[in-house]
């Protein structure tokens, strides 16, 4: 059976079936709403349903509590309609070309950045390019209807092949195979692109950009997009990680930042190591954003990586003054096996 959604205060609407959820059916449409995870653990698609009634098959999701859900909010992502709706999300946009689709591609490289992270490189057949906005993710459709998200590290400008960054998770199977037998000419499948989380160009704000881990990948795609579009606004680049090793292209951010006068760059170590001569700052990343911007009423905000410090990040720039609709971000979500 077939409804339609209506998004309230636009002139948006979509037709939506009973077995695919709002943020899918949206997607069909051609229509951007912000999402992240597509699993119900992130909150990134979180709006509420103005009019109608809608359903979650697989339960109540993580990221959304009984009081939210009496109240009328619900995620999207895993929300299915059972009438007609209206809704209400914090923003909408045209995709235009920009449509996930399957395709098949090859491992053209594959480069050891550190102990646990590769650089994996993958080539679509023939003269195909994916289209795409640079800090989206592809999901590998693997056996068993599994899939494993990881984010495009490259910009679109520069889509000769994608760029992963890929880090080894004990137990992992997408990662297990990728550090132990994946080879280059490897043949892959994937879906995408996929998400929310991307440049808003339409700003002139001054912009921070906080990756942990392996969210260095994204950041580093709306980075060198911004800088091939000629973007001038000051960034300010912040990397959290572990120990100096973890910083598995310190020297790119660091090139940035020496050759643009608007561009800082602050790497932050939680554990460097007692033997080492690390002068550079340590804690938790998204602490030191607001030690060195203890006002972010004023800035866009870009951040991807691990859940806890995209939780703890949401609650101190909340502090400091960032509205809620400057906040972009790419929580990593372990998928379940």
């Amino acid at each position: 059976m077939t409804h339609q959604v209506k998004i309230q205060d636009t002139t948006y609407a979509f037709e939506i079936n009973d077995d695919e959820s709002v943020i899918d059916a949206a997607t069909r449409a051609g229509l951007m709403l912000p999402h992240s995870c597509r699993s119900g653990t992130c909150g990134t698609c979180m709006g509420a349903v103005v009019e109608g009634q809608i359903h979650y098959p697989n339960g109540l999701p993580a990221a959304i509590d009984a009081e939210q859900d009496a109240n009328g909010q619900a995620l999207f992502c895993q929300a299915h309609a059972r009438e007609d709706l209206v809704i209400a999300v914090s923003e909408v946009g045209d995709a235009g070309d920009i449509r996930p689709q399957r395709l098949p591609a090859r491992v053209a490289a594959v480069e050891e950045c550190a102990a646990d992270v590769r650089r994996v490189f993958l080539k679509l057949p023939g003269d195909k390019r994916l289209a795409f906005r640079a800090g989206q993710y592809i999901d590998f459709l693997l056996r068993g209807g599994q899939r494993r998200s990881f984010s495009l590290a490259n910009a679109p400008h520069d889509d000769e092949t994608l760029e992963l960054h890929i880090r080894h998770l004990p137990g992992g199977v997408f990662s297990g195979y990728v550090f132990g037998e994946m080879q280059e000419g490897a043949l892959l499948r994937f879906e995408g692109p996929i998400g929310n989380f991307y440049l808003r160009e339409d700003s002139d704000r001054p912009m921070i950009l906080m990756g942990g881990g392996t969210g260095f990948g994204p950041i580093k795609g709306i980075v060198e997009h911004a800088l091939h579009q000629g973007v001038t606004r000051p960034m300010h680049i912040y990397w959290g990680a572990r120990a100096e090793p973890d910083l598995y292209l310190d020297s790119l951010p660091r090139q940035w930042a020496a050759t643009h006068e608007t561009m800082d760059y602050t790497p932050v170590l939680s554990e460097p190591a007692s033997d080492t001569q690390w002068t550079g700052a340590t804690g938790f990343v998204h602490e030191q954003v607001v030690r060195d911007h203890p006002d972010l009423s004023g800035f866009d905000i870009y951040m991807s990586g691990p859940p806890p410090m995209i939780n703890a990040a949401k609650s101190a720039f909340a502090s400091a003054g960032l509205p809620s609709d400057r906040l972009y971000y790419d929580s990593f979500e372990a998928a379940p096996d």
